[in-house]
């Protein structure tokens, strides 16, 4: 089946209600994808599925219109208080998304409510405004849901609820898995009827997702939208949407994409960090270095300010954002480009194996101009942005030394100094990783950074008397009898923070493949699944035993 549209929707074997195909028109979804023209006729024949599909194929329309379509053909018609359909999705921007679809095609079903359970709110606001409108319809992160079946004593009585259960759809089902949430989805399904419908969408399948495909679902019909192009006897289908091109490549990062920024400033681009800390630094030089854009910033720690600032971020007509959103999505076109280091190449060639997610290498980016300057000159005028670059940095290392690809993301081979240049740091931060070495290519300010002022006179007064505190502390302690013994406890780099128990079991991931950053392709099939072991293991999702049985099962059979 080939990612290509496949009819109208007057093609379906099953007639959609009448409002359904006005809200279709009135979205201009004139025509159907393979995903939805596969997926609507078995839901609506009381079978359960589990679909692999790209990102962008529609599946949002593959299961919110058999939603609709069930809910309608009830011989009883849902109570205030009672849940027909639950959609489970791993993150709240997903979630919102498909609540906004919904939405809109409720608008024409008045006799239909649905709610919205995901972080960044009051669950105890959630639980008011499930008792006093219902739901008939729930949209939910894992999480905030499960959290909601533990609010009887409150006066929810979620569990009751689901009893009147017909669809369950787990969304993007793989992430949901990859995300650690393993553990709720479990206790979520303990709460359900067995006597429902049952979709699961997924981009991937994996071991663990077959499981849930075992544990969640009843005798499902399977079905797999190939990318166009791709034949059964060619090499694993890619995972990615066909119009997504995806591009990198290996020069000094900021430099390069504050010039690709600069001369794509009128599209929305989505620009991705791997710490929070890198979005506020990096993203608060972006607003200054590239004129005439707006700039959202987003990342795990805001909270309550993320909804807001995604909605706010699909509004506009161009800005750039980071840590959220997709591209190249129901037969548009979009382009994605990644930025390495020199030693982390091999990556390419790990995407393109185990990920499934060839990547080209993108043409020099023209009219490259250094900007790191322009950054220095910003953290001497403000210390706020002096200190987001210390934090940025050592926030960068830790992720690094914490990477599940740890072959080829190793602390060991990063150049600090080169790094140190490329986040425009006036002076090395003081860490672990550091201690004891040094770095003759970094060149420090000779300006004493601890007279750097903030530009909030707030901050600067509130600093001053800090700095006030700490000198007469450190004076009284010079100044009595017998000085305080300073502790002799060295904080661990966080590249060393694992416990021996930890190195055995890694040792054994890695015995099989080759050391070095030069990876062998035939060694990359076993680091993905060798790696998602590991991290179940941290995360407590399974024991130590199973760990070390599946491991060594594994391995005994290659």
């Amino acid at each position: 089946m080939s990612n290509t549209t496949e009819g109208t929707w007057d093609r379906l074997p099953v007639k959609l209600h009448e409002a359904v195909l006005e809200t279709l028109a009135e979205l201009r979804f004139t025509h159907m994808t393979p995903v939805q023209a596969a997926c609507i006729p078995l839901f609506l024949s009381n079978k359960d599925v589990a679909a692999e599909a790209v990102t962008g194929s529609g599946k949002t329309l593959a299961f919110v219109i058999p939603i609709i379509e069930l809910l309608l053909k009830r011989e009883e018609k849902l109570k205030k208080m009672q849940v027909g359909a639950l959609v489970i999705t791993p993150t709240r921007e997903l979630a919102l998304q498909i609540s906004e679809v919904m939405s809109q095609f409720l608008s024409k079903f008045p006799q239909f409510t649905q709610i919205l359970l995901i972080g960044g709110s009051n669950p105890i606001d959630d639980v008011e405004k499930f008792k006093e409108k219902g739901a008939n319809i729930v949209i939910a992160t894992p999480g905030r849901l499960e959290d909601m079946f533990r609010r009887k004593g409150e006066g929810l009585d979620l569990g009751g609820s689901v009893k009147s259960l017909d669809v369950l759809v787990l969304d993007e089902a793989d992430r949901l898995l990859d995300m650690g949430f393993e553990t709720s989805l479990n206790t979520i399904l303990g709460h359900l009827p067995k006597q429902r419908r049952t979709g699961l969408f997924s981009a991937t399948q994996t071991q663990e997702l077959e499981k849930l495909v075992r544990a969640g679902l009843r005798n499902p019909v399977r079905i797999t939208v190939k990318e166009k192009g791709s034949a059964p006897t060619a090499a694993p289908m890619q995972k990615t949407p066909s119009r997504l091109s995806n591009y990198y490549t290996v020069k000094n990062k900021f430099n390069h994409l504050v010039a690709f920024l600069r001369q794509h400033k009128h599209e929305k681009q989505l620009v991705f960090f791997s710490t929070c800390a890198c979005v506020e630094y990096f993203g608060r030089v972006i607003e200054t270095l590239v004129k005439k854009v707006t700039v959202r910033l987003i990342h795990g720690k805001m909270k309550n300010k993320r909804n807001s600032i995604f909605s706010d971020f699909r509004s506009l007509k161009s800005a750039f954002v980071h840590r959220c959103g997709r591209t190249a999505r129901i037969g548009n076109y979009g382009n994605a480009l990644v930025f390495l280091l020199p030693m982390e190449e091999s990556y390419i060639s790990f995407l393109s194996i185990n990920q499934k997610c060839p990547l080209q290498k993108m043409s020099p980016i023209k009219d490259v101009v250094d900007v790191l300057p322009k950054v220095k000159a910003l953290a001497l005028s403000d210390r706020a942005v002096f200190d987001r670059g210390m934090r940025a940095f050592v926030s960068y290392v830790q992720a690094y030394a914490k990477h599940e690809c740890s072959l080829i993301f190793r602390v060991k081979d990063l150049d600090f100094a080169s790094m140190a240049r490329g986040f425009a740091l006036l002076r090395l931060p003081k860490m672990p990783e550091l201690r004891g070495k040094r770095f003759p290519d970094f060149e420090e300010t000779d300006v004493d950074t601890e007279t750097i002022r903030y530009k909030d006179k707030n901050r600067q007064k509130q600093r001053k008397k800090m700095l006030a505190q700490q000198k007469a502390k450190e004076e009284e302690e010079e100044g009595e009898a017998t000085p305080r013994r300073r502790s002799s406890v060295r904080t661990e780099a966080w590249s060393k923070q694992k416990n021996r128990k930890d190195r055995r079991r890694k040792a054994a991931v890695k015995r099989k493949i080759k050391e070095g950053s030069d990876v062998e392709d035939e060694d990359m099939s076993e680091l993905l699944s060798d790696t998602r072991l590991l991290k179940k293991l941290k995360k407590g999702v399974i024991s130590e035993e199973d760990f070390e049985h599946r491991l060594s099962r594994k391995h005994t059979s290659l």
